[in-house]
């Protein structure tokens, strides 16, 4: 049986902690920044921990590479 490969386009955009938890970062900070409050922005700056079956898919697909 082959082995699981590594999703190379999630692999790019998301990260799993060395407890197991998946990161990614916030959404709507690309473009259109300007007329985006600052209270918004600044709340999107940090990181987020995915939860419930959109972690355990990117736990999945990144597990031969963790």
């Amino acid at each position: 049986m082959p082995k699981q490969k590594t999703h190379k386009g999630i692999q790019k955009r998301f990260k799993v902690t060395a407890s197991g938890k998946a990161k990614c970062r916030s959404a709507f900070r690309g473009h259109l920044l300007s007329h985006k409050s600052g209270n918004r922005k600044r709340h999107n700056r940090g990181d987020t921990v995915l939860i419930g079956a959109d972690a355990l898919m990117v736990r999945e697909a990144l597990r031969p590479a963790k």
